[in-house]
Protein backbone atom coordinates (compact mmCIF):
# COMPACT_ATOMS: atom_id res chain seq x y z
CA UNK A 1 0.00 0.00 0.00
CA UNK A 2 1.54 3.46 -0.97
CA UNK A 3 1.85 5.90 1.30
CA UNK A 4 0.73 9.33 1.45
CA UNK A 5 4.02 11.21 0.59
CA UNK A 6 4.99 8.23 -2.31
CA UNK A 7 1.60 9.68 -3.41
CA UNK A 8 2.13 12.45 -3.96
CA UNK A 9 5.89 12.10 -5.41
CA UNK A 10 3.85 10.13 -7.91
CA UNK A 11 1.20 12.74 -8.32
CA UNK A 12 4.11 15.41 -8.88
CA UNK A 13 5.69 13.69 -11.53
CA UNK A 14 2.89 13.20 -14.01
CA UNK A 15 2.66 16.14 -16.47
CA UNK A 16 -1.22 16.20 -16.86
CA UNK A 17 -1.82 17.09 -20.63
CA UNK A 18 -5.61 18.32 -21.90
CA UNK A 19 -7.80 15.91 -24.26
CA UNK A 20 -6.66 14.77 -27.80
CA UNK A 21 -2.48 15.34 -26.12
CA UNK A 22 -0.55 13.10 -25.32
CA UNK A 23 3.68 12.89 -24.55
CA UNK A 24 5.98 11.47 -27.08
CA UNK A 25 8.97 10.99 -24.77
CA UNK A 26 8.50 9.16 -21.27
CA UNK A 27 11.52 11.22 -19.68
CA UNK A 28 13.73 7.87 -18.74
CA UNK A 29 14.58 5.88 -21.82
CA UNK A 30 14.48 6.22 -26.01
CA UNK A 31 11.34 3.74 -25.69
CA UNK A 32 9.77 5.04 -29.04
CA UNK A 33 12.55 6.75 -30.76
CA UNK A 34 15.41 5.50 -33.22
CA UNK A 35 18.36 7.10 -34.09
CA UNK A 36 22.42 6.29 -33.73
CA UNK A 37 22.26 5.60 -30.83
CA UNK A 38 26.08 6.78 -30.34
CA UNK A 39 24.89 9.85 -30.47
CA UNK A 40 21.66 10.08 -28.80
CA UNK A 41 20.93 8.90 -24.95
CA UNK A 42 18.89 10.29 -22.00
CA UNK A 43 20.48 12.33 -19.35
CA UNK A 44 19.11 14.51 -16.59
CA UNK A 45 15.48 13.32 -17.98
CA UNK A 46 15.90 15.02 -21.26
CA UNK A 47 16.48 13.49 -24.82
CA UNK A 48 20.21 14.38 -25.49
CA UNK A 49 21.98 14.71 -29.00
CA UNK A 50 25.58 15.12 -28.42
CA UNK A 51 28.75 15.34 -30.28
CA UNK A 52 32.49 15.79 -30.21
CA UNK A 53 35.41 16.78 -32.60
CA UNK A 54 36.25 12.57 -31.85
CA UNK A 55 33.02 11.69 -32.20
CA UNK A 56 31.28 13.63 -35.23
CA UNK A 57 28.73 12.81 -37.22
CA UNK A 58 28.73 11.52 -40.83
CA UNK A 59 26.34 13.71 -41.85
CA UNK A 60 23.14 15.93 -39.93
CA UNK A 61 21.59 12.96 -38.33
CA UNK A 62 18.15 12.61 -36.91
CA UNK A 63 16.63 10.87 -33.63
CA UNK A 64 13.16 9.67 -35.26
CA UNK A 65 9.62 9.35 -33.50
CA UNK A 66 8.57 5.77 -34.40
CA UNK A 67 4.70 6.05 -33.88
CA UNK A 68 3.51 6.95 -37.04
CA UNK A 69 3.54 9.77 -38.85
CA UNK A 70 1.85 14.03 -38.38
CA UNK A 71 -0.66 15.53 -40.45
CA UNK A 72 -2.08 18.44 -38.61
CA UNK A 73 -0.57 18.65 -35.14
CA UNK A 74 0.52 21.36 -32.31
CA UNK A 75 4.12 20.21 -30.74
CA UNK A 76 5.62 21.64 -27.48
CA UNK A 77 8.44 20.85 -26.58
CA UNK A 78 11.52 22.72 -23.93
CA UNK A 79 14.95 22.75 -25.77
CA UNK A 80 18.63 23.49 -24.70
CA UNK A 81 21.11 23.50 -27.13
CA UNK A 82 25.20 24.29 -26.15
CA UNK A 83 28.53 24.58 -28.14
CA UNK A 84 31.27 22.32 -27.64
CA UNK A 85 32.38 24.01 -24.22
CA UNK A 86 28.81 24.33 -22.95
CA UNK A 87 27.92 27.89 -24.10
CA UNK A 88 25.93 29.56 -26.88
CA UNK A 89 29.28 31.22 -28.20
CA UNK A 90 30.43 28.60 -30.42
CA UNK A 91 28.57 26.56 -33.34
CA UNK A 92 25.47 24.62 -32.19
CA UNK A 93 22.41 23.77 -34.56
CA UNK A 94 19.44 21.79 -34.21
CA UNK A 95 15.68 21.87 -34.97
CA UNK A 96 12.68 19.61 -35.07
CA UNK A 97 11.73 18.13 -37.96
CA UNK A 98 8.18 17.35 -38.79
CA UNK A 99 6.17 16.12 -41.93
CA UNK A 100 9.34 15.04 -42.84
CA UNK A 101 11.02 11.34 -44.76
CA UNK A 102 13.21 9.44 -44.24
CA UNK A 103 15.67 9.01 -46.77
CA UNK A 104 18.60 7.45 -45.78
CA UNK A 105 17.54 4.67 -43.01
CA UNK A 106 21.19 3.51 -42.17
CA UNK A 107 21.99 6.86 -40.97
CA UNK A 108 18.82 8.45 -39.37
CA UNK A 109 18.88 10.97 -42.11
CA UNK A 110 15.48 12.61 -42.92
CA UNK A 111 14.31 15.69 -45.13
CA UNK A 112 11.69 17.97 -45.08
CA UNK A 113 10.02 20.95 -42.58
CA UNK A 114 12.32 21.99 -39.58
CA UNK A 115 11.47 24.13 -37.15
CA UNK A 116 15.11 25.72 -36.75
CA UNK A 117 17.05 26.48 -33.49
CA UNK A 118 20.77 27.41 -32.80
CA UNK A 119 23.54 28.76 -30.43
CA UNK A 120 23.81 32.30 -32.96
CA UNK A 121 21.41 34.90 -33.12
CA UNK A 122 20.11 34.66 -36.74
CA UNK A 123 18.57 31.19 -37.31
CA UNK A 124 16.41 30.41 -34.49
CA UNK A 125 12.69 29.93 -34.93
CA UNK A 126 13.41 30.18 -38.97
CA UNK A 127 11.40 27.70 -41.48
CA UNK A 128 13.85 25.63 -43.24
CA UNK A 129 13.56 22.37 -45.34
CA UNK A 130 15.65 19.85 -44.71
CA UNK A 131 17.55 18.64 -48.10
CA UNK A 132 15.03 20.42 -50.09
CA UNK A 133 14.09 24.27 -50.65
CA UNK A 134 16.16 25.46 -47.61
CA UNK A 135 15.01 28.43 -46.13
CA UNK A 136 11.60 29.26 -46.36
CA UNK A 137 10.72 31.48 -43.55
CA UNK A 138 13.00 33.93 -42.12
CA UNK A 139 11.84 34.99 -38.82
CA UNK A 140 9.83 37.78 -38.51
CA UNK A 141 7.89 36.83 -41.62
CA UNK A 142 4.87 36.09 -42.72
CA UNK A 143 4.98 34.76 -46.13
CA UNK A 144 3.00 32.70 -48.75
CA UNK A 145 5.35 29.82 -50.68
CA UNK A 146 4.25 29.31 -54.62
CA UNK A 147 5.18 27.31 -57.67
CA UNK A 148 7.74 28.36 -59.77
CA UNK A 149 9.16 26.66 -62.81
CA UNK A 150 12.05 24.54 -60.41
CA UNK A 151 10.48 23.31 -57.72
CA UNK A 152 13.46 23.63 -55.10
CA UNK A 153 13.17 27.31 -56.22
CA UNK A 154 9.75 28.52 -55.00
CA UNK A 155 8.73 31.86 -55.40
CA UNK A 156 8.54 33.55 -51.83
CA UNK A 157 6.03 36.24 -51.09
CA UNK A 158 6.62 37.98 -47.81
CA UNK A 159 3.07 38.94 -46.75
CA UNK A 160 3.74 40.70 -43.47
CA UNK A 161 5.72 41.28 -40.17
CA UNK A 162 5.74 39.64 -36.59
CA UNK A 163 8.10 41.41 -35.21
CA UNK A 164 11.65 42.47 -35.38
CA UNK A 165 13.96 39.61 -35.37
CA UNK A 166 16.21 41.02 -32.83
CA UNK A 167 13.41 41.31 -30.71
CA UNK A 168 12.39 37.75 -30.73
CA UNK A 169 15.98 36.80 -30.64
CA UNK A 170 16.28 38.54 -27.27
CA UNK A 171 13.28 36.65 -25.29
CA UNK A 172 15.44 33.49 -26.33
CA UNK A 173 17.39 31.69 -23.45
CA UNK A 174 21.01 31.07 -24.45
CA UNK A 175 22.69 27.94 -23.30
CA UNK A 176 19.18 27.46 -21.18
CA UNK A 177 15.74 25.85 -21.80
CA UNK A 178 13.31 27.16 -23.89
CA UNK A 179 10.07 26.21 -25.16
CA UNK A 180 9.15 25.96 -28.93
CA UNK A 181 5.26 25.20 -30.41
CA UNK A 182 4.77 24.55 -34.03
CA UNK A 183 1.33 24.35 -35.05
CA UNK A 184 0.85 22.68 -38.51
CA UNK A 185 -2.84 22.89 -40.20
CA UNK A 186 -3.24 22.31 -43.50
CA UNK A 187 -0.73 24.35 -45.72
CA UNK A 188 -0.33 26.95 -42.81
CA UNK A 189 2.54 26.34 -40.32
CA UNK A 190 3.48 28.63 -37.23
CA UNK A 191 6.39 28.23 -35.15
CA UNK A 192 6.97 29.90 -31.71
CA UNK A 193 9.90 30.61 -28.81
CA UNK A 194 8.35 31.43 -25.40
CA UNK A 195 5.81 32.40 -26.73
CA UNK A 196 6.90 34.33 -29.22
CA UNK A 197 5.44 34.19 -33.23
CA UNK A 198 8.51 33.58 -34.91
CA UNK A 199 7.12 32.71 -38.63
CA UNK A 200 3.97 32.37 -40.07
CA UNK A 201 3.53 30.38 -43.78
CA UNK A 202 1.35 29.43 -45.89
CA UNK A 203 2.86 27.09 -48.44
CA UNK A 204 0.68 26.28 -51.54
CA UNK A 205 3.31 24.91 -53.37
CA UNK A 206 2.73 21.47 -55.18
CA UNK A 207 5.71 20.08 -53.04
CA UNK A 208 4.46 21.18 -49.69
CA UNK A 209 4.30 18.50 -47.77
CA UNK A 210 1.01 17.18 -45.67
CA UNK A 211 1.79 14.32 -43.65
CA UNK A 212 5.11 12.84 -42.09
CA UNK A 213 7.58 11.76 -39.69
CA UNK A 214 8.82 13.93 -36.49
CA UNK A 215 11.73 14.02 -35.65
CA UNK A 216 15.06 15.92 -33.98
CA UNK A 217 18.55 17.23 -35.36
CA UNK A 218 21.74 16.83 -34.56
CA UNK A 219 23.73 19.09 -36.88
CA UNK A 220 27.37 17.73 -38.23
CA UNK A 221 30.15 20.17 -37.53
CA UNK A 222 33.95 20.53 -36.59
CA UNK A 223 33.91 20.99 -32.99
CA UNK A 224 30.86 19.78 -31.61
CA UNK A 225 27.86 20.31 -29.51
CA UNK A 226 25.08 19.39 -27.11
CA UNK A 227 21.28 19.50 -27.80
CA UNK A 228 18.55 18.90 -25.03
CA UNK A 229 14.54 18.30 -25.18
CA UNK A 230 11.85 17.42 -22.25
CA UNK A 231 8.59 17.76 -22.20
CA UNK A 232 7.45 16.83 -25.56
CA UNK A 233 3.59 16.91 -26.02
CA UNK A 234 1.93 15.73 -29.36
CA UNK A 235 -2.28 17.17 -30.39
CA UNK A 236 -3.28 15.73 -33.24
CA UNK A 237 -7.44 15.94 -32.46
Amino acid sequence: MKTLPSLLALAASVVLVHAGEREIFNGKDLTGWKGQAEFWSVQDGAITGRTTAENMVKENTFLIWQDGEVGDFVLTCKYKLVDANGKAEGFGNSGVQYRSKVVKPEYSVVAGYQADMECGKTYSGILYEEKGRGILAKRGEKVVIKDSDDPKKPKIEKVGELGASEEIQAAIHPADWNEYKIVAKGNHLQHFINGKQTVDVIDETSVGAKSGVLALQLHKSATGMTVQFKDLVLKTE
